[in-house]
């Protein structure tokens, strides 16, 4: 699996499918993210220096919960598997 910073499974993903996205290590820095602007979870934890949302002591915070309701429900579960 390709998995964002925050969790999205960018091999499962329509916008990284059909080329409209780099992937967040590519786009977010340069605040190039798909729906325009920046991610605040990919510059949280780049502020933090770690390569994922579940490196972070507090993980799952709220922000990360909050984007998991509104879309890609997945998100929290790989970013399990990753620490596991």
């Amino acid at each position: 699996m390709n998995i964002s910073m925050c969790g999205i499974d960018c091999d499962s993903c329509k916008f990284f499918k059909e080329n409209k996205c780099e992937g967040c290590r590519i786009s977010a820095p340069k605040g190039e993210c798909v729906w325009g602007g920046r991610c605040e979870l990919h510059d949280c934890a780049e502020e933090k220096n770690l390569p994922h949302c579940g490196k972070c002591e507090i993980f799952p915070c709220a922000k990360l919960e909050e984007w998991t309701k509104e879309e890609n429900p997945e998100r929290i579960d790989n970013l399990k598997k990753l620490v596991n």
